[in-house]
């Protein structure tokens, strides 16, 4: 299959396997930067896009994909929420739990000759209390409606109308969310230096940096399957009925 430079990075992370790896490994925002062209992403992130398609068509030769993994775009709606619960809310907030005492401790003994940590840690503070919120928003509104609207349309009942007027309300909110989230990542890799710890950096310094990468990796699945997949299904469904 080649690549089209026309196609968003949204269209290719959906449609070739492991194109999200290469995208995530390249600095391509590919959730929630999704709707920009190839083209476009690659100029953002200052890759030569001849180096992304090749190594796009790497991945696709080798088999870089997981054997077996579910197609999300034709999964059942309740079966992606729960998969996206299970696994990327609960590594979130485990996380969150996990960073912050971490991150007090390196600040204790290293902030003074690393002022940097401590805007690290105001931006990541905010960061983690966004989230809380949010995954609660998602949990408690949003999922359960588009679980009973898939549901309804599954039993060819009636869908009950929203209390927020349309599915597309709350996504817009989630949406706007994600960005404010994905502009805190930025931040958080630009004032990290890439997540480089120091050469004086101990190894809970080390820690901190690498939990945080594997954060933020975590977060761009997480926003990928819902900004480009669950949220365009859940609209479709809603329009189709």
């Amino acid at each position: 299959m080649s690549v089209t430079m026309e196609k968003t990075v949204r269209e290719l992370a959906m449609e070739r396997p492991g194109a999200a790896r290469v995208f995530e490994s390249l600095g391509i925002d590919y959730c929630c930067g999704g709707k920009q062209t190839l083209e476009q992403a690659c100029r953002g992130a200052g890759v030569p896009v001849n180096n992304v398609v090749d190594a796009l068509e790497v991945a696709e030769q080798s088999g870089d994909a997981t054997a077996g993994e579910i197609n999300w775009q034709e999964a059942p709606l309740a079966d992606l929420i729960s998969h996206i619960k299970s696994t990327h809310h609960h590594y979130t907030r485990q996380e969150i739990a996990r960073l912050r005492p971490l991150f007090d401790k390196v600040c204790s003994v290293h902030g003074i000759n690393h002022p940097e940590l401590l805007a690290l840690r105001t931006t990541f503070q905010s960061l983690a209390d966004e989230l809380t919120t949010h995954l609660m928003k998602e949990e408690m509104v949003l999922f359960p409606y588009v679980e009973r609207m898939e549901e309804s349309v599954f039993q060819h009942e009636p869908v009950l109308p929203p209390p927020f007027g349309t599915v597309q309300n709350p996504v817009a909110m989630m949406e706007h969310e994600h960005d404010s989230a994905g502009a805190a990542l930025r931040t958080l890799r630009a004032i990290s230096n890439g997540y480089q710890a120091p050469a004086d950096g101990c190894v809970s310094y080390q820690t901190l940096y690498k939990t945080l990468a594997e954060l933020e990796a975590d977060l761009h699945q997480h926003i990928h399957l819902e900004n480009n997949i669950l949220f365009p299904r859940a609209i479709a469904l809603e329009q189709a009925n």
